[in-house]
């Protein structure tokens, strides 16, 4: 009986196997076709996708098989690398890269802003040394949780009233997570990153079909231009323009020639004593360009033009 059992056990099993769909199969990845999506990655993005991520690749762009209907990974590469397939060459890249954000997301950058550089412009501009206009690049922005904390605190320490124009300059690779940043709309749980007196004034909250949502405040949206942008391979803005760029949790994706370009790209934007501010886990070695430590991961442009 039980030699019976077994064997019914294993007949049932072989059923099941033929009837389900090959899951294994579809979103396994051999070395040589993960050193394709490896390179083609790289060139589209700048990311670097380490031999240890390769079930991360198969995990990421599982629903993106899914949603084509394409049987295998070898069959959507084939697929990708078509001339006329760039958008879903976009799609690859927006499944592969990590979203994650939060508003006022590492407080100290917040933090300094409001107590030393905040103070320096508003100084500054009261005695007519700079221009009260202020322009900040927040680069791969996500959902817009980081541009929109930065509008909110200058909206309301350099207001419009006192002759301040703040302008933020918002970029990511993902159309997908901008058309969402663009909304302004998030779960109301969101809110317990903002401060009280900023989510008072600038966030609306949701009624009725809207509850458990709340809303950016429109003037505080004017102040944020949203535009897709690929760091690697997007033409920047001109020279010495920004006075702030946020480039946080972004390097670490990048070998370190990628990384090197992208912070070269990011120098030339930036005004004399502009301030870069990177992410934690990041830092400038290793890239030889002209920035000052300030706290951790904010640094300052030196020299004397924008251009390098």
């Amino acid at each position: 009986m039980a030699t019976t059992a077994a064997r019914l056990k294993k007949s049932e099993a072989r059923l099941e196997d033929a009837n389900a769909p090959p899951e294994a199969a579809r979103f396994s990845v051999t070395p040589a076709l993960f050193a394709k999506f490896q390179r083609l990655i790289y060139e589209e993005s700048g990311i670097w996708l380490g031999d240890s991520k390769a079930a991360l690749l198969c995990g990421r762009l599982s629903r993106r098989l899914r949603t084509l209907g394409i049987p295998t990974l070898d069959k959507y590469y084939q697929h990708v690398v078509n001339p006329a397939q760039s958008e879903e060459r976009a799609s690859m890249i927006d499944a592969i890269t990590t979203n994650e954000t939060r508003f006022f997301r590492e407080p100290k950058h917040f933090e300094f802003l409001e107590s030393h550089a905040i103070p320096r412009w508003r100084a500054d501009g009261d005695r007519g040394l700079r221009s009260k206009n202020l322009r900040i690049w927040s680069a791969a922005c996500s959902s817009g949780e980081e541009p929109y904390s930065l509008a909110m605190l200058l909206a309301r320490h350099l207001p419009a009233e006192q002759g301040w124009k703040v302008s933020i300059f918002a970029t990511d690779i993902s159309t997908r997570i901008l058309a969402l940043a663009l909304r302004g709309i998030y779960n109301i749980s969101k809110s317990r990153d903002i401060p009280q007196l900023l989510l008072k004034d600038y966030m609306l909250k949701g009624i009725d079909e809207q509850k458990g949502q709340m809303k950016v405040m429109p003037e505080i949206r004017a102040m944020v231009d949203f535009q897709n942008l690929n760091l690697m391979r997007g033409s920047y803005p001109p020279a010495g323009h920004f006075d702030v760029i946020f480039c946080r949790n972004v390097l670490i994706y990048f070998d370190r020639e990628s990384k090197q370009k992208v912070v070269q790209g990011l120098t030339r934007c930036l005004a004399r004593n502009g301030l870069l501010f990177l992410g934690q886990a990041e830092n400038l070695s290793g890239t030889n360009l002209p920035f000052r430590t300030l706290a951790p991961s904010v640094y300052t442009r030196m020299g004397e033009n924008g251009g390098h």
